[in-house]
């Protein structure tokens, strides 16, 4: 199990290498960094920003994806929470920053840069690989907030990915180009073809890659639950979990556990956005209006720099 799957498409990558303003998801769209309003950074992208955000969502894409996974995501939630997802290196507006192949590397830069943003109450939401990186981010911020006053987080989310406890072997990173190739065929992302040419792979493959090394290598570090409710959701008919995996994740919380099926497979998120996004607004409902804002830069220097 990789963290990939039948909606991984890297050959819709392939307009960035030539015009590096445009976004593999949506060609209308300039991805200069500098275009994106609100809560940004060279690892957030927010569409739709919030003046006073009663909550703050922060979404985690699978591996091989993007920001752009949730484009829309903001105009199917109420005003009063702020859609905003995390941007990899090496892809989209990103592609010529250096992938990350490593899950601490990548959750103490992905954690430092969502400080500022502590002021009020953060859920977060990742996609298969992406869950595990949610995961751990929530585990390092609510370790910093106990002692740092900051908002609490008031949900985690994780879909279409195991329990972290659960260890899951791979070793597609240590392939040839064309065993990945092969690897990303089998799964259903795409027909191999443009990934072949030398001039894509070169640009595409690394950040794959690495990708599947970061997935293929995490290992689950023992410690204390997190304290923040956890929602698992699936579906229902996907190769890479089953239900009872999911609800493992039960294991990994102190507060309250809820599993949830979709129809459909692993990315089940797709033609199940409208009800997936219902059922977040459900769990997001609950939060108490947030205190009046705190200021973010006393929380600086939680991970150990300046964001």
């Amino acid at each position: 199990m990789s963290g990939y799957g039948k909606g991984f498409q890297p050959w819709r990558l392939v307009g960035t290498v030539y015009n590096w303003g445009i976004c593999n998801e949506d060609p209308t769209m300039s991805c200069a960094r500098s275009s994106w309003p609100g809560m940004n950074t060279p690892w957030l992208r927010c569409r739709a920003p919030r003046s006073a955000p009663r909550v703050r969502l922060v979404c985690f894409p699978h591996a091989g994806g993007a920001a752009s996974f949730f484009k829309t995501w903001h105009e199917e939630l109420p005003v009063d929470i702020e859609v905003s997802a995390v941007q990899y290196p090496g892809r989209e507006d990103r592609l010529v920053d250096p992938h990350i192949d490593r899950m601490s590397q990548l959750v103490h830069l992905v954690a430092a840069a969502l400080v500022p943003f502590l002021d009020r109450p953060l859920a977060l939401f990742g996609h298969s690989m992406g869950a595990a990186v949610a995961y751990e981010v929530a585990r390092s911020l609510e370790r910093a907030n106990a002692t740092s006053g900051a908002e609490p987080l008031v949900r985690l989310i994780v879909s279409g990915r195991h329990a972290p406890s659960e260890l899951v072997i791979g070793d597609v990173h240590l392939r040839s180009d064309d065993a990945v190739v092969d690897e990303l065929v089998r799964l259903g992302g795409t027909d191999g073809e443009l990934l072949r040419l030398p001039d894509v792979a070169s640009v595409f493959l690394p950040a794959i890659r690495g990708d599947f090394r970061l997935a293929e290598t995490y290992r689950h570090a023992a410690g204390s639950p997190l304290a923040c409710p956890v929602t698992a959701v699936i579906g229902t008919e996907d190769a890479e979990v089953t239900a009872a995996q999911a609800e493992r994740w039960g294991e990994h919380t102190t507060g309250e556990f809820d599993l949830v099926q979709l129809p459909g497979d692993h990315f089940y998120l797709r033609d199940q956005q409208q009800v997936l996004l219902e059922r977040i607004r459900r769990r997001l409902a609950a939060t108490a209006t947030s205190s009046p804002s705190r200021n973010p830069v006393s929380h600086m220097g939680l991970f150990g720099q300046r964001v």
